[in-house]
């Protein structure tokens, strides 16, 4: 009870400040001076109650700044609120002197930055954490033109690893039931296979052989991080467009009831918040995702996705542009440029032969220049401890399918029994674990760019 009166006590003060927010004229046309005294007034305060106010206070001043008050706020972050050099010298003296933990323990905490705790007490307005991810994927967008922001965002990731670990999110399915208000944020935030509209939408949760988890945050409500879609289904799936279009119920694959199926497909994963960009939920999810469906439906052998390999199409561009490349080979790519080559069945199976092995090529043995695969959902999904299976011929033949792949989709399988061994191999050896049909593909396409005969 005492509990439940404080709580209620530092609600009531929040929302007399919110009320008084809107009648103080700062709040009105701040501008980044503003703000940062409020800052400097909330490292200050001594008291749970004031704090919450103070910091209530700030956020409201931030959300009304300009973009262009944002940034010098985002500058002043960087001096005003960095970890003074006086006392890390002296606690690194003192440290050398004397080498022991509680010396070691002073120097941690003089090198952390002021702005650091400045966010844990930003954090104890109401919707503070909500309020802190927005204002990082306001910083996010600055870091290109303005780097020197950079040991700003290194601050929010530090505390949002904490914030956003595995012990404080909730797994929640998504179905035709559940409130509108999140139902809204899902058609919004599908990043893969865009939502047209709400019968869309109930074909992809309503369905018998559809499921879609979320995972939530207890601090930011109603609002999901990442969400991921799944269809049940005989047999690994192939293509996306009868996933999309409710189709794959009217094929030899289709299943009567969810007990027929032997496969859950994901086929969609999408991170909602930007502001929590590099923070991992994914490999969570996908786990926890299968230990349910593992528990609802124990019948299922296979969990795989049917994924989208963004940046393919870019990258094929280059090989085309290629001067060593065989000739006959960069001729036959030219046929991408022919509208509708995929309905042209010679020209379709022309091209099948030369941009499958170009794209187990792609996705096994093209590195960034940390070492690991270019492709950005190979990394995701080959860190999880996947296995890169199969790529699909003419997968998604959208118009943004396309575009991306040249109309080529993956199967990441995992494998319960390999997914930690696959893991430890990435991490440790960036080694990428593909099916022996993969594997050969590679091979197929050494042997083209040496301008070798294949079958």
């Amino acid at each position: 009870m005492n509990m439940l009166f404080l709580q209620e006590l530092f609600n009531n003060i929040t929302q007399r400040d919110a009320l008084l927010r809107r009648r103080h004229p700062e709040t009105l046309t701040p501008d980044h001076g503003q703000l940062v005294n409020a800052c400097h007034k909330l490292l200050e305060s001594d008291g749970e109650a004031s704090s919450i106010a103070l910091a209530s206070r700030a956020l409201a001043i931030y959300q009304r700044l300009s973009a262009a008050e944002k940034s010098h706020f985002f500058a002043r972050l960087t001096t005003d609120f960095a970890a003074e050099p006086g006392p890390i010298d002296a606690a690194y003296l003192a440290y050398q002197e004397a080498r022991d933990n509680p010396s070691l323990q002073r120097l941690f905490e003089a090198c952390e930055p002021r702005r650091q705790e400045l966010f844990r007490r930003l954090n104890l307005a109401s919707d503070g954490t909500y309020e802190l991810v927005k204002m990082r994927e306001d910083l996010l967008g600055l870091l290109r033109e303005q780097p020197e922001l950079a040991a700003i965002d290194d601050d929010f990731a530090h505390l949002f690893g904490s914030w956003f670990n595995r012990g404080f999110l909730m797994l929640k399915r998504i179905d035709w039931n559940t409130p509108a208000s999140i139902l809204e944020k899902i058609i919004r935030y599908e990043a893969v296979h865009e939502i047209q509209d709400w019968d869309d939408l109930r074909r992809r949760l309503d369905a018998r052989d559809r499921r879609c988890f979320a995972f939530f945050h207890p601090a930011i409500g109603d609002e999901p991080l990442i969400f991921v879609e799944v269809a049940l289904h005989k047999g690994l799936p192939s293509r996306i467009q009868p996933i999309l279009s409710g189709e794959s119920s009217h094929t030899k694959k289709a299943i009567d009831e969810p007990e027929d199926a032997d496969t859950a497909a994901f086929f969609g994963i999408s991170n909602c918040q930007t502001g929590l960009r590099g923070i991992s939920f994914g490999n969570f999810l996908i786990k926890q995702v299968v230990q349910e469906l593992s528990q609802e439906l124990p019948q299922l052998k296979y969990f795989v996705t049917l994924s989208p390999v963004p940046g393919f199409a870019q990258w094929l561009q280059e090989q085309r542009d290629d001067e060593q490349l065989p000739a006959s080979m960069r001729k036959s790519l030219k046929g991408l440029e022919i509208s509708g080559w995929h309905q042209d069945k010679p020209r379709e199976e022309e091209l099948k032969a030369i941009i499958r092995p170009l794209a187990a090529r792609y996705l096994v043995e093209e590195k960034n220049r940390h070492g690991l695969p270019l492709n950005p959902v190979a990394r995701f999904h080959l860190g999880n401890g996947a296995e890169l299976h199969r790529i699909n011929w003419l997968g998604d033949i959208s118009e943004k399918g396309f575009k991306q792949a040249a109309g080529l989709m993956v199967n990441y399988l995992y494998v319960l029994d390999d997914i930690e061994r696959n893991h430890e191999n990435y991490t440790a050896k960036a080694t990428v674990a593909c099916s022996n049909e993969v594997r050969d593909l590679a091979k197929r396409a050494r042997k083209l760019a040496k301008g070798e005969t294949t079958k």
